[in-house]
């Protein structure tokens, strides 16, 4: 049995003084990924702080950009408004990532932090550099259908499994974070790491720091947007590709703007940058669609089970994309 203590934290102030108070203390959102996770004992704090008095409101300011608060409820955001309107591929991926219940209980801030994984990571039987260093990676050989094409290494091809922060990135969402230094900003594409030799380290985050809110900047054609998660069932199942894509013409018809960040494909929610700068200024057609997903999908690497993954980012892209530049007929 996995003994630990419970703590609620009344701010972030709080929370991180019994964080430094307790080295194997873990913060606690919804807990619909930690909990699971102690369940299977591959997590086993100590100590769990209650983060849930967080600032959970959702402001949108005058100049159209959106505040979120990190104990902010997935359903809350999905349903809010000026997210349906101004962000609806936001909406859209949040609604495709998990059941009515989970999302009921589920924090942004959580959502964003839930830990890269994948099968092998839950058995404690399979090797897994993620659970203890240097072990090796049974999903190299092993199943690994649902695996990364993009940004892997030989110590790890997990996934990250959020539909909300592929689109977050998508938007050039920014992270408040807080901790024991003070508080600081970064872009959440900057948030997540790539594996490298070290798969155990998922974040850029202090041990002692937990986000505080999300800050969307304002872009005039997110309305323009949407999210398509292909997947293995149609409910309550992570992404094998998702894209989050938003898509601005100007008059003759060529891409003016756009923004594309892929899921299900990488260690991290992935900005698709070389797909975006290829587009720019293009007529905005099938062919130049499918030139943007090639020159993402370059570099893809496949595995045993997994290689159709390439082809199928490839012609999920194109197929967002064709939808958008209807909406914008």
């Amino acid at each position: 049995m996995n003994i630990f203590s419970y703590e609620r934290a009344s701010d972030a102030n709080a929370a991180i003084a019994l964080k430094k108070a307790g080295l194997t203390a873990k913060y606690l959102g919804g807990g619909t990924n930690l909990v699971d996770l102690m369940r299977e004992t591959v997590e086993q704090p100590e100590v769990l702080i209650d983060v849930t008095q967080l600032p959970a409101e959702i402001e949108q300011r005058a100049d159209g950009s959106l505040v979120i608060g990190a104990a902010a409820r997935n359903t809350a955001l999905a349903a809010h408004p000026a997210v349906r309107s101004d962000f609806p591929l936001l909406s859209r991926s949040i609604l495709a990532g998990a059941s009515a219940q989970i999302r009921n209980v589920a924090t942004v801030g959580g959502n964003i932090l839930q830990r890269t994984r994948c099968r092998y990571f839950y058995d404690n039987a399979a090797r897994c550099n993620k659970r203890q260093r240097q072990a090796g990676c049974d999903a190299l050989e092993g199943f690994n259908r649902h695996h990364a094409i993009l940004g892997a290494s030989e110590a790890c091809v997990a996934t990250h499994p959020s539909d909300m922060s592929v689109s977050l990135v998508a938007l050039d969402a920014v992270v408040h974070l807080q901790g024991l230094a003070g508080t600081r900003s970064m872009p959440l594409r900057d948030l997540h790491r790539l594996p490298g030799e070290h798969p155990e380290i998922e974040t850029e985050l202090q041990p002692d720091e937990l986000i505080t809110a999300v800050e969307i900047p304002p872009l005039p054609f997110a309305s323009h947007s949407t999210y398509r998660k292909v997947r293995d069932r149609a409910s309550y199942a992570f992404a094998l590709v998702s894209v989050a894509a938003a898509l601005d013409l100007d008059a003759a018809g060529r891409v003016r703007d756009v923004r594309l960040a892929l899921g299900g494909v990488a260690h991290k929610p992935w900005r698709a940058a070389k797909a975006e700068a290829a587009l720019k200024g293009q007529p905005a057609n099938t062919d130049s669609f499918r030139a943007a997903a090639e020159a993402e999908l370059a570099d893809a690497v496949g595995l045993r089970d997994n290689t159709f993954k390439i082809e199928l980012a490839k012609r999920t892209i194109v197929a967002v994309l064709d939808e958008l530049k209807g909406d914008n007929a």
